[in-house]
């Protein structure tokens, strides 16, 4: 069997001096650059998630689709 999985891989830096990477799963296919730094500024500005506590997202830092195919075998033993 055989899958490929996309996700958005979206990365900030905090206010702590850290990276921090978010993913979404199946982002649509015609998404722009524009809509991705526009959704991660958002993200920033509303400080929507806390990667710990005292930490806040600071800054868009980079964004890519990550493709990563996998395949399963069905080993009977």
């Amino acid at each position: 069997m055989r899958n490929i999985e996309t996700r958005l891989l979206m990365v900030f830096s905090t206010n702590l001096g850290r990276k921090v990477s978010l993913f979404v799963s199946d982002p649509k296919d015609d998404l722009t650059e524009t809509q991705i730094k526009e959704a991660m500024e958002q993200i920033v500005q509303k400080n929507i998630f806390a990667p710990k506590v005292g930490e806040e997202l600071k800054e868009a830092l980079e964004a890519k689709v990550v493709q990563t195919k996998t395949t399963g075998y069905d080993l009977v033993i």
